[in-house]
């Protein structure tokens, strides 16, 4: 297993039932298949360089976890159809592994 870094955000006005759904979800499709989460850091409302759906702000997330290449592909998939999630990146962490 790879180790990977996941940084998401929401609305910020979103209430704290729909952010623990986002995690419980990122969390099942991360250790469906043998994946574990190393670590998460909630880093509160940032302010967003620019506007993104009409939003200043954002609360972020930031997870490590080692998972299989080939999961990511569904956790990226789990993610765009997450309405609740504005944007997030994953990237692998050859320094972590």
């Amino acid at each position: 297993m790879k180790a990977y870094e996941l940084l998401f955000f929401v609305d910020p006005a979103s209430n704290e039932e729909v952010r623990a759904g986002v995690m419980k979800r990122v969390d099942v499709a991360i250790t469906t298949n043998g994946g574990q989460v190393d670590s998460v850091e909630d880093w509160g409302k940032r302010k967003l360089a620019y506007e993104i759906d009409g939003l200043t702000e954002g609360d972020y997330t930031l997870i490590n976890f080692h998972a299989n290449a080939e999961d990511i592909a569904e956790l990226d998939r789990v993610l765009r159809i997450n309405d609740a999630v504005k944007r997030h990146m994953i990237v692998r962490r050859p320094d972590k592994d």
